[in-house]
């Protein structure tokens, strides 16, 4: 700032002129150191990576030479009542992008947002922002019970379809049975999801292996992770008397009746009669569909008797096993 003044010849400027000018030449020196550090500019950017639960926030600032901390207020009105961590944004004089990522959001729900910087000379804030969440995806979850289930048996296939808009969905059971060279076709009738998402099919007389999965039919369409459900083997078993003394006989039933490779008799530890301690078939093996023909065994070698039978489906071997005990009381 230049100042001047014209003085008469031969006198000096007066006083009141002097503190005048001195006043302003302060003035001046303060605009100027004002000029070079003040408040930050800021502008509110947009949400960008909008998700159903999360939110990057953006903006612009301009420290403008001061060191520069920022941080975002949002919430469900202009009110905000939430807001980020705070981070550093710098001490130049040039605009500086920022960005904070924000969670735990509600899906479907309309957001306020605004950008705010602080430093020495004080603190501004950017526009209100409007975003939107999305939408939470649908997922489908099942589970099959009991597994195993004994051949012949009923099965429940219950789930839960999850995600925005849940309730009231056209969901279908689909199978698969082994050795899953069919492909999966649909059984029995479609059912519509809960209003918390759940649902649950029956399926009645299961015989083989069998691989589940649910499809949602209406909107866009959904298929669950597969279930594999197994098929156990069923044994029965009950003692007859026998003719000779400290003999009995032990009869079997077994189910399913036609994919059964073998039974075998043996003792509850796991140890095998011999032919020799065998009677009537004379053979470890038997390979009758329902019931082995009968079989003695000698009271003398072990009074606990095991029957077992394994059937071989889905790849790995399914067995059942019947124990009971002869004692010289029970037997004949």
């Amino acid at each position: 700032m230049r100042l001047s003044w014209i003085a008469r010849r031969g006198r000096r400027a007066p006083a009141r002129a002097v503190t005048v000018a001195l006043a302003l030449c302060a003035f001046g020196l303060v605009a100027a150191a004002g000029a070079r550090a003040s408040v930050p500019s800021v502008s509110t950017g947009s949400a960008r990576q909008v998700s159903f639960a999360t939110a990057t926030l953006t903006g612009t600032i301009n420290p403008r030479g001061e060191d520069t901390s920022y941080f975002f207020q949002y919430g469900l009105t202009r009110a905000y009542g939430l807001q980020t961590g705070v981070a550093d944004a710098g001490a130049g004089t040039g605009t500086v992008h920022v960005s904070l990522p924000i969670g735990g959001l509600q899906p479907v729900t309309r957001y306020h947002f605004r950008l705010v910087a602080v430093n020495a000379s004080g603190a501004s804030s950017g526009g209100d922002v409007r975003f939107t969440t999305a939408k939470v995806p649908l997922s489908l979850a099942i589970l099959v019970a009991p597994n195993p289930v004994l051949f012949g048996g009923n099965v429940f296939v219950e789930g839960t379809l999850s995600g925005t808009g849940n309730g009231g969905v056209v969901v279908a059971l689909q199978a698969n049975p082994f050795p899953y060279l069919q492909g999966f076709v649909n059984v029995g009738n479609p059912v519509v999801t809960l209003p918390n998402g759940g649902f649950t099919f029956f399926v009645p007389g299961l015989t083989e292996v069998t691989q589940f999965r649910v499809v949602a039919t209406s909107g866009h369409k959904v298929v669950s992770l597969i279930a594999v459900e197994s098929v156990a083997v069923r044994v029965s078993s009950h003692l007859a008397p026998a003719r000779r003394r400290h003999f009995a006989r032990a009869m079997s039933v077994i189910a399913p009746d036609t994919r059964v490779p073998g039974f075998r008799l043996a003792r509850a530890d796991g140890s095998h009669f011999t032919e020799r301690e065998l009677h009537g078939q004379g053979s470890l093996l038997v390979f009758y569909p329902f019931a082995f023909s009968p079989n003695t065994v000698d009271l003398a070698s072990d009074g606990l008797v095991m029957v077992g039978a394994c059937l071989g489906l889905g790849g790995s071997s399914r067995r059942a096993i019947s124990v009971f005990r002869i004692t010289s009381r029970s037997v004949f």
